[in-house]
């Protein structure tokens, strides 16, 4: 009888295991990176997204995942929202994708969030349109990471507008360029500022010579550029040119990097005010994790590279605490679990799918300030997350229960 007993229990055993095994899909964890290898944005996602997304998989192996099969996959977007809804709809009908990443671009953004919905699947996203967590809202299926277009202007026009300060934008005229638009004109006049108007551009751009000498013109005392990328980098070369930001009239980059001040240099982007909610210099941690970063990319992380890391390793973490990889226990297991890396201070994620955390303004350094290579910033205000992002209460995110 005590033989039958043991070897009950231990059957008994064997499966709780595999029942616990068989709630992670196929054995394995597959995760999609969708990113921009080739366009705009390749330097501040692309190679680097992968690469951040294959460390939070090693940091976690080494620790919460340990067992884990987990393999990652990649594909460029190409900056078009068709083409990454069939390698979605591919990678999840064919190879079983559990979890996307990236997707870095506004189109994207509002195409894909139905498709996880209706696949059942977690599309981790480190920044974009702030119309995710609000009115085009999953927050069963999607979370918005590092920032959105709500948090890039507010730091910004929070800290630089008095009663009476007046903004023009030069404006990209697709989703994430209205979206910082919208978010722009509300902000500045709850501050008591005058937003003077704007002038949109092609995206990508060519030429925005005349868009600068219109916002010249405009007599604003802050002039803007409300696009990313290649945009953001031709918009601070011809601002330059034109004297832009040498005197009276400050230019504000709503969505500038390190890695747009590196192609532009110092010399001509100083002065430049940013926000961002990550900066590799910033404390001993955000350095440990650049290095390690730098290492392997030759570059220091993007926001959207650290953002790519946290997210990803906050993933796991909570497929590891849950022993499952269905989309909405992880959600719910990813807003339980505290939130602990390298790249994030202070951080929870919120029931509309908004993680909050600490958010920062920089100014660009003069040449002669500079300590050396990839030093670039000064910081000038640390917004905690509560007051950077936009309040829950004031959420249109149907889901949310006010």
């Amino acid at each position: 009888m005590n033989r039958i007993l043991s070897a009950l229990a231990g059957l008994a055993a064997g499966l709780s295991l595999a029942s616990a095994q068989a709630e992670i899909s196929d054995g394995t964890v597959k995760i999609g990176v969708l990113t921009d290898m080739s366009g705009v944005y390749s330097d501040i996602t692309g190679k680097g997204s992968v690469l951040a997304t294959r460390m939070a998989v090693e940091d976690c192996l080494k620790a919460e995942c340990a067992g884990m099969t987990i393999e990652v996959l990649s594909a460029d977007h190409q900056n078009k929202a068709d083409v990454a809804s069939v390698i979605a709809r591919e990678w999840i009908d064919r190879q079983g994708v559990d979890v996307f990443a990236d997707m870095s671009n506004a189109s994207l953004q509002l195409a894909l969030p139905p498709l996880f919905k209706e696949k059942n699947r977690v599309g981790l996203f480190p920044g974009g349109t702030a119309r995710l967590t609000g009115d085009a809202c999953h927050p069963e299926h999607i979370v918005q990471w590092m920032w959105d277009t709500y948090v890039q202007v507010a730091g910004v026009a929070n800290h630089l507008t008095k009663p009476g300060t007046k903004w023009y934008l030069v404006t990209a005229d697709y989703a994430l360029g209205h979206q910082l638009e919208a978010d722009t004109k509300t902000l500045v006049t709850a501050k008591g500022g005058t937003y003077v108007g704007s002038v949109r551009h092609a995206f990508p751009a060519t030429d925005l010579s005349s868009q600068l000498l219109t916002a010249q013109g405009s007599g604003a005392d802050l002039i803007a550029l409300a696009n990313a990328g290649g945009d953001t980098i031709a918009g601070i070369k011809t601002a330059r040119d034109f004297g832009i930001g040498q005197g009276q009239q400050k230019l504000v980059a709503f969505f500038m990097t390190v890695m747009d001040v590196k192609s532009v240099g110092l010399a001509t982007a100083q002065g430049t005010v940013v926000t961002e909610g990550f900066y590799w210099n910033l404390d001993d941690r955000t350095r440990a994790f650049s290095e390690r970063f730098k290492a392997q990319n030759g570059t220091v992380p993007s926001a959207i590279h650290a953002g790519i890391y946290s997210a990803v390793g906050h993933y796991l973490k909570a497929v590891a605490a849950g022993k499952t990889d269905e989309a909405k226990a992880v959600i719910a297991k990813m807003r339980e679990l505290p939130i602990q890396d390298d790249v994030v201070r202070n951080a929870k994620l919120r029931e509309d799918g908004r993680m909050v955390h600490d958010f920062y303004v920089f100014q660009v350094k003069k040449p002669a300030d500079s300590k050396g290579d990839w030093d670039f910033y000064d910081l000038v205000g640390t917004i905690p997350g509560d007051q950077a992002f936009r309040p829950l209460a004031q959420s249109a995110c149907p889901a949310i229960k006010k």
